[in-house]
């Protein structure tokens, strides 16, 4: 563990977002908050400091001042790192990542329609990086821990995911909040009668089987860590929508990345990149076996 959570940079209000929900999430780790700005036009920086009108660097120093202002307003104890890397924003976040324990991005609001909007960048990060990423919109009030939402962890089912529910159990034992586990599956094709309608028997059977399936995957988990409560969930529709429909509450959805994919070139699927789109939470996207 690096003990250090870096958050992304740019003057934008999802940016600050996303800067003060990783203060927040550092607070309740007693990590340090690392706040990065990189431009590969970036002027070296001088020592002294130049004054301001005499300060290449003026307006990346005045966003990262912004940012360490709303900091310190609301976590004055809190150790913060300013880091501004003459590098393009891509590499340097994908350096930053590896160095860190969780990275936190800014995700553009489309305003009333409540949707992500996630950038080239963002996409390439979730895609490339091996520390989990969280993604925040700039309309999210809510810091990591303030209310009582619960968290809420999508479940594939279909291979290990060791990564994704200790970054899921550790998050609600760390908060003290409930844990909502959700499991999306489409009804079996014997579920269905000749005429397109669904036969209840086989409908249940199948639904009990998954249930039967997520209970034997958290029972470790729960094991591990007796005081998180588990709301686990079945829901037998298609992944994506199965998630998006249970996380209407949900202060944090937590979702997996695979590293290995059959297909050539890094990845997020469909199911994670639903979510990073059109979740109304904050998103955790944590790469995992």
């Amino acid at each position: 563990m690096n003990n250090v959570i870096t958050a992304g940079v740019d003057g934008t209000p999802e940016s600050l977002s996303a800067v003060l929900w990783a203060a927040e999430e550092a607070q309740l780790r007693r990590a340090r908050l690392r706040l990065l700005h990189a431009w590969v036009l970036l002027a070296p920086e001088p020592t002294p400091r130049p004054a301001a009108g005499q300060d290449q660097n003026y307006w990346p120093h005045q966003m990262m001042e912004e940012a360490v202002t709303a900091v310190r307003t609301r976590f004055p104890d809190l150790p913060v790192d300013e880091v501004l890397v003459p590098k393009e924003p891509m590499e340097a976040l994908q350096d930053a990542a590896g160095q860190s324990d969780l990275l936190v991005l800014g995700s553009r609001d489309l305003g009333p329609v409540s949707r992500y909007a996630l950038g080239e960048l963002g996409l390439q990060l979730v895609a490339h990086t091996a520390a989990p990423t969280v993604l925040v919109r700039a309309r999210q009030e809510t810091t990591a821990n303030e209310g009582d939402g619960e968290l809420m962890v999508g479940l594939g089912l279909h291979g290990p995911c060791e990564s994704l529910l200790a970054f899921a159990f550790d998050s609600a034992a760390r908060r003290g909040v409930t844990l909502r586990a959700v499991h999306g599956r489409h009804l079996p094709a014997y579920a269905y009668n000749r005429g397109g309608g669904v036969e209840p028997i086989a409908a249940e059977e199948a639904a009990q089987d998954a249930r039967q399936e997520l209970a034997a995957a958290l029972q470790p988990w729960r094991e591990k860590h007796p005081d998180v409560r588990v709301d686990d969930r079945v829901v037998m529709e298609s992944p994506a929508p199965a998630l998006l429909h249970s996380a209407t509450d949900a202060g944090l959805l937590i979702v997996g990345r695979r590293r290995r994919h059959r297909l050539p070139g890094a990845r997020i699927g469909h199911v994670v990149q639903a979510v990073v789109h059109h979740a109304p939470c904050p998103v955790a996207v944590v790469p995992h076996e």
